[in-house]
Formats: C-alpha cells, sequence, structure tokens
C-alpha cells in the first residue's frame, strides 16, 4: 500500500507515539521510513530579538543542526523492522514535513495531533498545516 512514509518529530512524547504509529506501519507495509525534524539555523537565532542579549561567543555553543541530528538519530533506534532514513531540514516544521515528501516521493505523512485543539487550532498549527499543503495523503494520529 504505502511505500514511503515520513513522519516528523521534535523529540517529545506526543511525537515519539507518532513516530511508533508510523514504524508500525511502514512494517506492516514494507514502506521506507523516513524522520524529519526542523530546526532554526544560527542566523536565525542570531537575528530573533529574543535572543539579542545573548553574547557571541554563547553562538559558538548553539549548534541547532547537531540538536536535530540527535532528535532524529533518537527516534530512528525505537524504530524496528524498518529501513529509516533521518532528514534535518532548517526551516518550519510543516515547510519540512511537506518538502522532504516532495522529495523522497512519500505516499503518507504521518503527524502528532498536538496543536490541533484551541487557538492554534484556529490560528494553524503543524498538523493542521501539513495536512492542507501536502501532495500526498496525510495521517493524523491521535497523541493528545
Amino acid at each position: 500500500m504505502y511505500k514511503r512514509i515520513v513522519v516528523g518529530t521534535d523529540g517529545s512524547g506526543s511525537a515519539a507515539e507518532a513516530v511508533q504509529a508510523a514504524a508500525k506501519l511502514a512494517a506492516q507495509c514494507g514502506a521506507e521510513l523516513h524522520v524529519v525534524t526542523a530546526y532554526k539555523p544560527i542566523s536565525m537565532l542570531i537575528t530573533n530579538p529574543e535572543f539579542a542579549s545573548i553574547s557571541a561567543a554563547l553562538y559558538d555553543e548553539i549548534d541547532p543542526l547537531a540538536g536535530a541530528k540527535d532528535v532524529t538519530k533518537r527516534a530512528a533506534e525505537t524504530c524496528d523492522d524498518v529501513t529509516v532514513s533521518q532528514h534535518h531540514v532548517a526551516g518550519s516544521a510543516a515547510d519540512a514535513l511537506c518538502d522532504v515528501a516532495s522529495d523522497v516521493g512519500a505516499d503518507l505523512i504521518v503527524v502528532g495531533s498536538r496543536g490541533m485543539t484551541g487557538a492554534r487550532r484556529m490560528l494553524g498549527s503543524v498538523p493542521n498545516s501539513v495536512a492542507h499543503n501536502a501532495k500526498c495523503s496525510v495521517l493524523i494520529v491521535q497523541t493528545a
């Protein structure tokens, strides 16, 4: 049924539930699993007013890409009986998922439902944005 499944993670418990659901589905279908996380590169952090007071020396210790690699590595280690590829994309989570899905020719994107309630449901959330912008099917796993 599915040949390539993309799943997003930010390292949270909610995302871990979505990763496990995607891994089980991938194992059942014999599909490849692509684990994706998004990160903000240093250049985005430096121009953010919230970080303006951080000294230049601390910027050298911040490595968002290394953090992203750690997140996908930990997620991939929990996926048994499936081939896993890891992707680390600078930018927004929703764009990262849709871009990777397009790049690998995914049949399905799996996301957790976190952010689908309250004000975020109306203002936008990763699952909502992915569901409206993906070029393939989207499975929203109930994780709340």
